[in-house]
């Protein structure tokens, strides 16, 4: 997407050797869901930075409003490392200004990060205050299992990621001109659509959100039948789960914002190509993870899986 002092306003170029692009893609995101550990990222990860900041065990109970939202920041921080964040930050990247002065190329990178946030927040705030009036009589609140061996919280996992995986292969495909890009009249019209709608994606990263540090906030929240503390905490949450990534984003437009967009701008589609890659290699990644690697659990289908990295 081109950039402009007021943001994206026209279509990207349309790059060459679409068909590669696609098919190094596809790989990238197949090979990342046979190397992802869950249990490396949820609980060497997740687990160790949210219990240092906390101070104590991650499964101890919350107590009281400002613990959680506490826990809901460090919790969110643990789980920076999604490849679907990393997607959102490879679609804004091409957003990176020219502009000489540092002052003024974190200016041009500010807009677009902060539509992102308003986006992602808009979601968060929502399902959090959902949580709290009805989350005890939610899929995600359930630990039980089904004659399938998923329980209703990996259910509705499948189906949230599912659907956010499409999204992000149909955005990729649309970035590189294969299908009708459904942002490109919005985009006029509203410069930074594109941004909110990432945000948006990365909010509903809580609905589907099934393990450990999610559920037990989650379940806190539902106890507490408190809207409002529900809809801070999600908003704090996913707060944490963007924050070093932001300012990754905000350093490489300082460091090096006109070299970025100069090197984008040498190769007419290149910009195109940089976002359509992050997409697509996030969207096959949260599909085949969330749906056919969860669904070979069930002994229906196999799924290629290194041992040491199960589940």
């Amino acid at each position: 997407m081109a950039s402009t002092e007021t943001g994206p306003t026209t279509a990207p170029a349309v790059p060459a050797r679409r068909g590669l692009v696609i098919g190094v893609s596809v790989l990238a995101g197949f090979m990342l869901t046979i190397l992802w550990s869950a249990p490396f990222v949820d609980r060497v990860i997740g687990d160790g930075v949210t219990s240092a900041i906390i101070g104590h065990e991650t499964d101890a109970p919350i107590a009281g409003i400002m613990s959680g939202v506490l826990f809901a920041f460090a919790s969110g921080l643990g789980g920076t490392f999604t490849a679907c964040n990393i997607a959102a930050l490879g679609a804004v990247a091409p957003l990176l200004s020219q502009k000489q002065s540092v002052k003024g190329r974190i200016l041009q990178a500010l807009p677009p990060l902060a539509w992102l946030v308003a986006g992602m927040a808009a979601v968060s705030a929502g399902y959090g205050a959902t949580a709290a009036l009805f989350g005890t009589s939610m899929p995600q609140y359930s630990t039980a299992t089904v004659t399938s061996g998923l329980s209703p919280r990996l259910i509705q996992s499948m189906v949230v990621f599912g659907v956010i995986g499409l999204v992000l292969c149909y955005l990729g495909l649309a970035t590189i001109g294969l299908v009708k890009d459904p942002m490109e009249k919005i985009s006029r019209r509203h410069p930074h659509a594109r941004s909110v709608l990432m945000g948006l994606l990365i909010g509903a990263f809580l609905i589907g959100r099934p393990f450990g540090l999610y559920r037990h906030l989650f379940r806190d929240v539902a106890n507490s039948h408190n809207p409002l503390y529900g809809a801070m905490a999600f908003v704090v949450q996913s707060l944490g789960n963007i924050v070093i990534l932001s300012l990754l984003f905000l350093l490489l437009a300082v460091v090096a914002g006109g070299r970025v967009q100069r090197w984008l701008a040498a190769k007419p589609g290149r910009a195109a190509l940089v976002t359509a890659s992050a997409l697509l290699v996030a969207g096959v990644f949260t599909f085949l993870y969330w749906d056919v690697r969860l669904l070979a659990r069930t002994g229906v289908i196999w799924y290629p899986i290194i041992p040491w990295y199960s589940q």
